[in-house]
């Protein structure tokens, strides 16, 4: 199939996925506070982000594989895919073992990550070991047979899965909280379900592709290509973890569960916004990666700006409407002691946005294998969110933490980021047409974020009624904006007639 069908195809498998795994979270997290308290919620995102932590010890390495496997793919080269899948299927299993490990040594000081209480009836080093069984377990089961997926672009396979075993564990979890209130079951479950996918993934893989078997050794070219590129995806993979697992962790040392808990409800709303988003970035990737393997590099710069121009459409859109709706549905879905102030409220907003500002060259970059030529962007972003979190953290609370966020990511992981990928791959291109764009497509958005939210400002009806009636301004007013201002752009015509010519017609 062509890269365009893989796309269409891994894009709307990806839709329906997200969509579930997104919309039963909030059920879910309804439920937990509803039952048991927002201390368990609170409980919940300290210990996912402390092992997000020690998953560092992955180091990229699926990553890295994926890129291994593009060539030999495209080759039809079997013997070099066994022997690459057989080293990954290694080296996995020694990560599971040092992630345990690690995981056991964090243990004793459990207490020392909590400001104040935590749940009663809750044995804070049990539920700690379901949590590490739970992401160890992964890295003995299979979980290697979604990097040929991946590589093969039929991450449809990868959704239809994960989307199934999603809903069946969600109810189940559902149904646990309201008949027991019993929050180990609950996690029992988690572990089941998370079993059972990586099984079915197997088996559908070797099904479908009986001819890759974990067999032979890799060469020494790939060995070394493979170990340059986990070294620069270990130094990314530290940037991205302290970014998005430390704010909870400094949040609850400086501010407590209840905070982390409150904070992460938001978070859960833009990253479900980001998770849609991600479909695109993670359904092209692959296609991407086979484009750069054979077409030219004008070739790619001219479909990454098509892209670029359409995901921030996009992006600035999203922006828009989580300005507009963020504290009405907070209020209507958690209540007014469940919230954070509006000036929050403006730095998620922002904070989304320049998060998405990256992500079509990032896939570029990535597609290209450039991490380790971005190796010392990562520690630069590293060490400034880190002092940062830790700085205005202390002074300004939870819009310190997210302050120090913002700044990180526009300055280092966009900025310099960029001038990465231009000086290694798009080499002959100018940088300065790039950033122009993006502050075009800035400048649009302030505008439809000012005169959307002014429109939303004036409605003080009911809070049910007021959300359709802010997501109905939120579908017309902001558009209506992009399109006047990018109506004679030279990448909305190109994108126009991509979506017309080539998305439409498959």
């Amino acid at each position: 199939m062509s890269r365009t069908q893989n796309a269409i195809r891994n894009i709307f498998t990806g839709v329906f996925n997200k969509i579930i795994i997104l919309l039963f979270p909030f059920v879910i997290r309804t439920v937990i506070i509803k039952k048991l308290g927002t201390e368990y919620l609170g409980l919940s995102s300290l210990f996912t982000s402390i092992l997000q932590v020690l998953n560092l010890t992955e180091l990229g390495f699926s990553s890295a594989i994926v890129f291994s496997l593009y060539k030999p793919i495209a080759e039809k080269d079997d013997n070099r895919i066994c022997s690459i899948m057989n080293f990954y299927k290694r080296i996995y299993r020694i990560i599971g073992f040092i992630i345990l490990v690690m995981g056991l040594i964090v243990l004793p000081f459990l207490p020392n990550f909590i400001k104040g209480s935590y749940p009663s009836d809750i044995n804070l080093y049990i539920l700690y070991l379901i949590y590490l069984f739970n992401t160890v377990i992964t890295y003995y089961l299979f979980a290697y047979k979604s990097a040929l997926l991946n590589a093969m672009q039929r991450n449809d396979i990868i959704n239809n899965v994960n989307s199934i075993t999603v809903i069946i564990q969600y109810i189940l979890q559902i149904i646990i909280l309201y008949c027991t209130k019993n929050y180990y079951i609950y996690m029992i479950i988690n572990i089941l379900m998370n079993i059972t996918n990586n099984l079915i993934t197997a088996y559908i893989t070797k099904k479908k592709y009986p001819q890759y078997i974990c067999k032979g050794e890799i060469s020494k070219e790939d060995k070394k290509s493979i170990k340059k590129r986990v070294c620069g995806l270990m130094i990314q993979k530290i940037c991205a973890t302290t970014r998005n697992s430390l704010d909870s962790i400094f949040l609850s040392m400086f501010l407590g569960l209840n905070i982390v808990a409150i904070y992460n409800n938001y978070y859960t709303i833009m990253f479900a916004v980001t998770g849609v988003l991600t479909i695109i970035t993670s359904s092209i990737t692959s296609s991407i990666g086979n484009s750069i393997a054979v077409e030219s590099v004008e070739k790619n710069y001219s479909d990454m700006k098509k892209f670029d121009f359409v995901y921030m459409w996009i992006s600035g859109w999203s922006t828009v409407c989580l300005l507009c709706m963020f504290q009405p549905f907070m209020e209507l879905w958690m209540g007014n002691e469940n919230m954070l102030s509006f000036s929050s409220v403006i730095l998620m907003c922002i904070y989304f946005y320049v998060l998405k500002l990256g992500d079509i060259r990032s896939a570029y970059y990535g597609a290209a294998g450039l991490w380790y030529e971005g190796r010392y962007r990562a520690v630069v972003e590293t060490i400034l969110n880190i002092l940062l979190n830790y700085l205005l953290g202390k002074l300004f609370g939870v819009n310190g933490i997210i302050l120090a966020t913002i700044i990180s990511i526009l300055l280092i992981n966009f900025g310099y980021a960029t001038t990465i990928i231009f000086k290694h791959y798009f080499k002959n291109i100018s940088i300065f047409n790039y950033f122009r764009a993006h502050l075009l497509y800035g400048v649009v958005t302030l505008i439809s974020c000012v005169a959307t939210y002014s429109l939303c400002k004036i409605i003080n009806i009911s809070l049910v009624m007021q959300l359709f009636i802010r997501a109905a301004i939120c579908i017309i007013v902001p558009n209506c904006i992009y399109y006047i201002c990018y109506i004679n752009n030279k990448e909305f015509k190109q994108a126009r007639e991509f979506i017309k010519n080539r998305i439409l017609k498959k």
